[in-house]
């Protein structure tokens, strides 16, 4: 019997299949522990809490740090999330050098439709 091996990615291989057209313009993934990783769709409840949340975060922080909302953060050499909202520290080139990293991450936050399904969202 042959075992089968998983090709697992590194950032840079990751970014170069994006540079070369590999994804579909459409195509919504992420690298998560070297395996690219398909995203969900957002329903309709996901993206409200979404808005709500970016809202009254934004109104909290002013100009004390940076939100980031669905934008891709660095965990790791082969790791590369976006999760729903991100909470960073204020960077003077607003991350254009590179994605915030751990150091840089004050709060994270994803939202799951599944524990909002028999909820009233926020009032």
């Amino acid at each position: 019997m042959n075992a089968i091996a998983t090709k697992r990615f590194n950032l840079d291989e990751y970014h170069r299949l994006a540079e070369l057209g590999f994804f579909a313009g459409n195509e919504r993934v992420e690298l998560i522990a070297g395996e690219i990783v398909q995203i969900a769709a957002k329903g309709r409840k996901h993206s409200v809490c979404s808005t709500r949340l970016e809202r009254e975060l934004f109104k909290l922080l002013g100009e004390r740090a940076t939100l980031r909302g669905q934008e891709p953060i660095i965990i790791s050499d082969d790791s590369e999330p976006e999760p729903d909202l991100a909470i960073a520290k204020n960077c003077l080139d607003d991350y254009l050098s590179a994605h915030p990293s751990p150091a840089d991450i004050l709060l994270l936050v994803e939202i799951a439709d599944s524990s909002l399904s028999d909820r009233k969202l926020w009032g």
